[in-house]
């Protein structure tokens, strides 16, 4: 599913117009997002929790050059945990 086919779905269900919807779902992401930066996770239960973690410097190898190692900075990078009713709801299907 898309963003565009999210906004339509809720939407539909909501009975709001897109542009409305559209705010919703911006709005939700905005907030995940500042959560995510300020507190360094957001926990959505029975959805799933996302998490900001740091990824530690490594080596690794030139895709187009696999001979030329190169360094890949270290860097912040953010994960997303399934929780247990969206993996059972996933399981049921």
């Amino acid at each position: 599913m898309t963003k565009t086919a999210l906004i339509a779905h809720l939407a539909d269900e909501l009975g709001v117009s897109k542009k409305l919807a559209a705010e919703l779902v911006n709005t939700f992401i905005d907030a995940i997002i500042a959560g995510v930066k300020k507190q360094g996770e957001v926990r959505i239960q029975g959805f799933g929790t996302f998490k900001a973690s740091h990824r530690k410097a490594r080596e690794g190898v030139n895709p187009q050059n696999p001979k030329q190692k190169i360094k890949i900075p270290a860097m912040k990078v953010v994960a997303f945990k399934a929780g247990s009713e969206f993996k059972a709801a996933i399981k049921k299907s």
